[in-house]
């Protein structure tokens, strides 16, 4: 498509110019574009109301909205991350080793950008601020991809971000949006290896999946999050309200929010009538197994489809198990390997957790929330990885970059 091949070949071009900009460069460039991001607040905001207006009108669900709605809250937040990515020590042109091989072969590893990123995301159009801001800090050049449903915010805040970053010497080329978001354009861009180096999907299970499977650029598999926490026999249960109760309702639309409670049957019948009433009042439907639904008659028995699902909505799913192996087993079964979280006084049970548990992230007494960028002091986040090769969990500048192997020598042959 022509558009995909003219934004390519405009990146590729800008990423060999972005590799040899130095800190200060890229830093006042960036805080250049969190200051127009603040000052064009009313400019975004309008911008996101038609795209909120218009998906109202479609019938998306309250979730897909509150992904998709800006406020300037939520604006500022997105200039914060700017901010702290400029505080952020720079990766690009870090030794990681230096060695001297026997025929006198000085041999360095270095730390150098990607290249050029791609990223395909849904109704989120935060995600275009922080992934810009990663990019350009880590010196990659980037192709962004939003859906439909957010295209007129994404244009806005591309439009305000290249204004300020090419203004401040960034090269032309460096941001790019795809502003065709039919769903050709995202094929195409999956297959774009003559100017991708890298493509990262962000979103729902479906897009992750479709990624995987039909991109013939490398990619970086961000995962859906079927978040679990595990209430121990030994646990708070003023603590463990708490963590379930943030975890599940303080935003319930993204991936590192809990959408299953298991509960150590030791304190089931104590616990299960502090949280399930504390729930069902913040508007939280109850999938439950036979226990849950024998105590709770108004809840909706559970399936195994349930056990698998990431609901992304005021929904959650209550098991009560027999032990922490149980509750680790089920979870392992379960989970896509993002966050998992048990509440326990136990030191044991809390090691054994951490220890046996496969997820990017484990928390022992906090809640799944927390699993982002910004919060782990990585500024904005790429994406949340759940894979095992090259980065795992939020993905931060480190996980944009690659290595090179710089060599010095003084005339020496292989013999």
């Amino acid at each position: 498509m022509k558009e995909l091949i003219e934004k390519g070949k405009l990146a590729k071009e800008a990423s060999y110019k972005l590799a040899s900009l130095s800190s200060d460069d890229k830093n006042n460039a960036l805080s250049s574009i969190a200051k127009a991001l603040r000052e064009n607040t009313d400019y975004i905001l309008t911008a996101n109301k038609t795209d909120i207006d218009n998906g109202i009108a479609a019938g998306m669900s309250e979730g897909l909205i509150d992904r998709l709605r800006l406020t300037e809250d939520r604006i500022n937040s997105m200039a914060d991350g700017i901010d702290q990515i400029v505080s952020l020590p720079d990766p690009i042109g870090e030794v990681i080793s230096q060695t001297r091989r026997p025929n006198g072969l000085k041999i360095g590893k270095i730390r150098v950008p990607l290249g050029v990123i791609g990223i395909i995301y849904e109704a989120r159009p935060n995600v275009t601020a922080d992934a810009a801001g990663l990019c350009v800090k880590s010196g990659n050049a980037v192709i962004l991809r939003g859906g439909k449903e957010a295209i007129n915010s994404n244009k806005a805040i591309v439009k305000v971000m290249q204004d300020a970053a090419y203004a401040n010497g960034l090269p032309y080329g460096s941001i790019n949006l795809i502003e065709d978001t039919t769903r050709e354009s995202s094929v195409a861009l999956m297959k774009l290896n003559d100017y991708l180096d890298v493509i990262i999907p962000r979103g729902g299970a479906s897009l992750i999946r479709a990624v995987v499977e039909n991109a013939t650029v490398p990619a970086i598999e961000t995962g859906t999050g079927n978040c679990h926490v595990y209430v121990d026999s030994s646990a708070n249960l003023e603590m463990a309200k708490n963590i379930v109760i943030n975890a599940k309702t303080q935003r319930p639309s993204v991936c590192n929010a809990e959408e299953k409670l298991l509960i150590n049957r030791d304190i089931a019948e104590e616990f299960l009538p502090i949280i399930v009433p504390e729930l069902t009042s913040r508007g939280v439907e109850i999938v439950g197994d036979e226990t849950v639904c024998s105590m709770f008659p108004d809840s909706t028995a559970a399936n195994e489809e349930d056990w698998a699902t990431e609901y992304l909505s005021l929904k959650i799913g209550i098991k009560i198990v027999d032990s922490i192996d149980e509750a680790i087993t089920h979870i392992n079964k379960y989970n896509s390997g993002h966050s998992e979280a048990i509440i326990t006084s136990d030191y044991n049970a809390s090691q054994k957790f951490l220890d046996e548990i496969d997820a990017a992230a484990v928390y022992v007494n906090a809640s799944t929330r927390f699993t982002d960028g910004f919060e782990f002091g990585y500024g904005a986040e790429i994406g949340i990885s759940t894979q095992k090769i090259h980065a795992r969990g939020p993905m931060g500048l480190e996980a944009l970059t690659s290595t090179k192997f710089i060599v010095y020598g003084n005339g020496q042959i292989r013999k």
